[in-house]
């Protein structure tokens, strides 16, 4: 045991209050819950909650604009810089096109078939062989894919 700043004994004891205090905090609010008493939240259920509310508002919002319609649901109380932080993640993976409306971005949601063509263009970039990706690809759909894929390949406007 040594000698604390006021010259109390620390040592096991003093791990021993803590978690006390941790014990007694669970108590009044719960394991794992914060002081709103509210139950953390699933991942990704706040990036979901966002996406909903870009979705129903039918045109591009700010993050302010966003921020304000959270105000009204469920997310209500996060601060504007979580809610850029969330928009710009939404953004960076894909699921939000952004535009430049003055000193800020106005977000719109991406429609998930153009979400999927970028993953699908992606994984073509960054395979070791684009001919070989699209061989696996293609030998892996279905029937049906696969003369869906065809006569969209020689459907008009895709002629040479």
């Amino acid at each position: 045991m040594r000698s604390g700043k006021h010259g109390a004994e620390t040592g096991k004891q003093g791990v021993r209050s803590g978690e006390q205090g941790v014990r007694a905090r669970e108590q009044v609010l719960g394991s794992g819950e914060h002081a709103a008493g509210m139950g953390r939240r699933p991942a990704g259920a706040l990036e979901a909650g966002v996406l909903a509310v870009l979705q129903a508002a039918g045109a591009p919002l700010t993050p302010g604009q966003m921020q304000q319609r959270l105000e009204a649901s469920q997310y209500g109380g996060l601060s504007y810089s979580t809610v850029v932080t969330i928009l710009s993640r939404l953004h960076a993976k894909g699921l939000t096109a952004r535009e430049r409306t003055g000193r800020a971005f106005a977000y719109t949601p991406v429609d998930g078939a153009a979400f999927a063509a970028g993953q699908m263009n992606q994984a073509l970039a960054a395979g070791p062989s684009r001919d070989a990706v699209l061989a696996k690809f293609a030998s892996g759909l279905s029937t049906r894919d696969a003369r869906l894929l065809r006569e969209l390949l020689d459907g008009p406007g895709n002629q040479q």
